[in-house]
């Protein structure tokens, strides 16, 4: 049996569960939930065993009873199991009581949000950091400090390793595969989004092509604003029978109940002077090694540009986006790691846009730009210093996330930092 990986996450979990009657920890299948939380639980219920879900749902007892921590597994697949959850916490709000795993929204939703008795902590596929690739020098949270903290230190990752992380995946059990069969694993994935998991999400999909060729659509969107309207005509160039738009918009919906679509919402401030900024979000799944198998991408394909798949206007190269959808998925770990949020800005005419903002709770924020390069030059942080010149001390800090070697700190302030040596 593998050994288990340390997460960003357990840091959070360690500091909730001592404080917490009952958790829920969400995400796809197969980021490593079941493992997380199963190091803190001392009685599991695995409701995706029919046998263990019979007994639970003959004798709902069993979980007061039970040896706690006490870890439900697969919650979605017994939706009662919630409101049991919430009515033993308002009985009993002892911390440390549940743990519940989740890798869709169920069906038929609980009768009670369970706010107030049950937190919900989300889960992604891995960052570099919990990959191993580098030890990082910087910290998420040193930006976020506004304390212009001293940005130093050198990685040997290059932009070959960069792609070869893209493709390997942030999922545990198919991060170290050999090539052949990861690529049979992230194939087996995404047909078992059509053939099953649709299905137990009560939408039957009764043409799967199309819903193959849709995904396959939303992947060229990786890190536009695209609208959907527009995914739909890449997927479906020259049909004249389109799927309706109902059609597609239960495509997205159930995707979004699988944890497996992760857009990136737009920054909408609410005290800085903006006007006309652009609302939609900018798209994303939620591994980009999901994106890259759908569009056929390879190492070779992906450095040499030579990648083909649906028309959608991009700023940039394919590659270009999934390094920007990999620095998207660490962003949004070391963010919540940090207790604060992702969102991207751009404004209306397009004539200014930031890659990622990281918003914290006081509405302060930092901002970074990403580059397919190795090098930044003052081209790359007009947009920064723009937003710098808007919203003055409510920028505590501004980044470039490069594929160099090197991290620095300009002469105008501005930090370069190579992806791998970023982390929480």
């Amino acid at each position: 049996m593998a050994s288990y990986v340390p997460r960003v996450v357990d840091i959070e979990l360690d500091e909730l569960v001592p404080g917490l009657p009952a958790i829920t920890l969400e995400g796809p299948k197969g980021v490593g939930k079941t493992a997380t939380a199963q190091r803190r639980a001392r009685t599991t219920f695995p409701l995706d065993d029919p046998a263990a879900r019979e007994l639970l749902m003959a004798d709902p007892g069993r979980l007061d009873r039970a040896d706690p921590p006490v870890l439900i597994d697969e919650w979605q697949r017994h939706p009662a199991v919630w409101d049991l959850v919430r009515r033993s916490v308002d009985q009993d709000p002892t911390p440390g009581r549940f743990l519940l795993t989740g890798s869709a929204t169920p069906v038929t939703a609980p009768t009670h949000s369970g706010a107030g008795r049950i937190v919900q902590v989300r889960m992604r596929p891995m960052a570099l950091v919990e990959r191993g690739v580098e030890t990082p020098s910087i910290g998420l949270s040193d930006l976020l400090s506004g304390s212009g903290a001293p940005i130093d230190g050198e990685t040997a990752i290059d932009l070959p390793r960069y792609t070869h992380e893209i493709l390997k995946s942030g999922f545990p059990g198919i991060h170290n595969l050999p090539d052949r069969a990861r690529r049979a694993q992230l194939e087996g994935y995404l047909a078992r989004i059509v053939e099953h998991d649709f299905p137990e999400q009560g939408h039957l999909v009764r043409r799967p092509a199309t819903l193959r060729a849709w995904l396959t659509a939303y992947a060229a969107a990786t890190s536009t604003t695209a609208s959907y309207s527009a995914i739909l005509d890449a997927a479906t160039p020259g049909d004249s029978d389109k799927p309706a738009k109902v059609t597609t918009i239960a495509y997205r919906d159930v995707l979004t109940q699988l944890w497996l679509l992760d857009p990136v919402p737009s920054w909408l401030p609410t005290r800085n002077p903006f006007s006309r900024l652009a609302q939609g979000p900018k798209h994303q799944l939620a591994d980009p090694a999901l994106a890259a198998r759908l569009l056929g991408a390879t190492n070779q394909s992906l450095l040499s540009g030579d990648v083909t798949g649906p028309r959608i206007p991009r700023d940039g190269t394919l590659l270009g986006a999934l390094f920007e959808s990999l620095v998207a998925l660490n962003l949004r770990v070391y963010a919540q790691a940090n207790e604060a949020t992702l969102h991207h800005l751009r404004t209306i005419d397009g004539r200014h846009e930031v890659d990622f903002i990281i918003q914290r709770d006081d509405h302060k924020v930092v901002a970074i730009e990403v580059k397919l390069s190795a090098t930044v030059d003052d081209r790359d942080v007009v947009h920064l210093h723009w937003l710098r010149d808007r919203i003055g001390t409510d920028l505590l800090d501004a980044a470039v996330v490069t594929t160099g070697t090197h991290a620095y700190r300009r002469a105008d302030g501005i930090a370069v930092i190579p992806a791998a040596l970023l982390g929480p």
